[in-house]
């Protein structure tokens, strides 16, 4: 794996949307949080742009993205917001150029398509985090999710555990062990979308994370049965279950989003724990992808070596 350099103070950082549109407004809000780093902002050309659901024509994405990855000055990319996008410009990347020029890339959800190509066609970690103006520009982002961003300038082992003094939820065991592995994964349908892609995530010998929002029970059903269909359950070492926001049915009968989980991990021989402060939640524990982690269930810990070099 290749890690990207860790910041300075004085690096300027890139801000692109390479999917849905985000509100000026909340981005300009959010701007001041990531200079109390020490650090400079620069927009992309097409951050402002609208075309439809999409943050401008799929070229002006793209343009945006290796306008960032080849200048110089910019040591990081934080986008703007997900959405929905990231797939369609994912064939147009040039990932040697991204492999040649290896910074941070930080941000989630709609995000997790490109992590994972990016990851899989350079070896590069990314970083799993919030985003500017669907997560730093609201009013109730919290200091402690801010913090997590100090990773990329001081390369440690983060630890998350539920015995802290933060009020981070508890953790749910949902089958017992211990494992090791790359920490890969994201956002869960944007895992099953890239299935049957050249990109189709691989989870061999890897600690899976997945996370979502907005699905009901039978829906996270259907994309962990055809997470399990296509092997990908039986290939992770391990799994950890994240923060599963807005998933509300209307349906008069339904499973639990508990119970679903249960049928799918609680007989597996690997190490699953649920309950994870990792997704679209607040606190939002930012992580890298294509590290080494390590899980425990005995200890209820997730232990992740560095993302940055």
């Amino acid at each position: 794996m290749i890690k990207p350099n860790r910041l300075q103070k004085g690096d300027t950082i890139g801000v692109i949307a390479p999917a849905g549109p985000p509100k000026m407004e909340k981005l300009k809000q959010a701007i001041p949080l990531i200079e109390s780093f020490g650090l400079r902002v620069q927009l992309g050309k097409h951050v402002d742009k609208v075309h439809g659901y999409l943050a401008g024509t799929d070229q002006q994405r793209l343009e945006d993205f290796h306008d960032m990855i080849a200048n110089p000055t910019i040591k990081a990319i934080i986008f703007a917001r997900g959405g929905y996008g990231t797939g369609r410009i994912a064939p147009f990347l040039d990932y040697q150029l991204v492999k040649n020029n290896p910074k941070i890339i930080w941000g989630y959800s709609d995000i997790t398509f490109l992590h994972t190509a990016i990851r899989q066609l350079t070896g590069l970690v990314t970083f799993h985090g919030p985003m500017l103006a669907s997560d730093l520009g609201k009013e109730d982002f919290d200091t402690y999710s801010l913090s997590l961003f100090q990773q990329l300038f001081d390369p440690e082992t983060l630890i998350y555990s539920e015995n802290n003094s933060i009020n981070l939820n508890p953790l749910q065991i949902l089958a017992p062990g211990e494992a090791e592995g790359q920490l890969v994964g994201g956002n869960l349908s944007l895992l099953n979308s890239t299935l049957g892609t050249p990109y189709e995530i691989d989870v061999k010998d890897k600690l899976l994370l997945i996370e979502d929002i907005g699905e009901e029970p039978y829906q996270v059903d259907s994309m962990l049965n055809q997470l399990k269909l296509s092997g990908k359950i039986e290939d992770a070492n391990g799994i950890i279950v994240g923060d599963f926001a807005e998933t509300e049915t209307e349906l008069t009968s339904s499973l639990t989003l508990e119970q679903v989980f249960q049928e799918y991990f609680a007989d597996l021989s690997i190490p699953v724990m649920s309950g994870f402060n990792i997704g679209h939640c607040f606190p939002h524990f930012a992580v890298p992808l294509g590290t080494k982690a390590r899980l425990s269930t005995s200890r209820k810990t997730l232990e992740i070596e560095p993302g940055v070099g």
